[in-house]
């Protein structure tokens, strides 16, 4: 019985940091995503990473979202292979780093992205730190010291303990 809570409070451990340090952005915030706000500026000060989401919220059918690249980005127009997303609700996850571009797809008395500005460009960073230059003796012990490893065995050892 004690083993059994041991590799649950072990698996919790090393997975709840993990979810607990993603981000959900709700794009525009109160706002939402409309006609008539500024994503540039909405995003500049943010920091996006790998894991974390993206929440478009608007109302439907009057706007939707479009992944797309660069130059559709720039152009304001979507290929026809892509599949906007509709909900009002849209999450999306962040799963790889880099520039990631989206844009408002609807047309009325003027087009929502490149009339009215409804479109979001962002970059998506990896929380892994850049390798050190170093020697192979040198990573072996400091890695494994320096990622804070030794902390959680310590802890997981004492939970177990009073467990027991």
């Amino acid at each position: 019985m004690a083993s059994y809570r041991f590799v649950t409070l072990a698996i919790v451990a090393i997975v709840f940091p993990a979810v607990a340090m993603a981000t959900e952005h709700i794009v525009g915030d109160e706002t939402g995503w409309t006609t008539g706000f500024d994503y540039a500026a909405w995003a500049k000060d943010k920091v996006f990473r790998v894991g974390d989401t993206l929440v478009f919220r608007y109302t439907p059918p009057n706007h939707n979202v479009i992944k797309v690249n660069a130059n559709e980005f720039k152009d304001c127009v979507a290929s026809k292979l892509s599949e906007p997303l509709i909900s009002g609700n849209d999450t999306i996850p962040l799963a790889t780093p880099g520039k990631k571009w989206y844009i408002c797809g609807k047309v009325g008395p003027k087009r929502h992205c490149a009339d009215l500005g409804q479109k979001l460009a962002i970059n998506v960073i990896s929380d892994a730190p850049a390798p050190s230059p170093s020697t192979p003796e040198d990573n072996a012990a400091s890695g494994i010291i320096s990622t804070g490893f030794p902390v959680i065995v310590a802890a997981l050892v004492f939970m177990a303990m009073i467990m027991v």
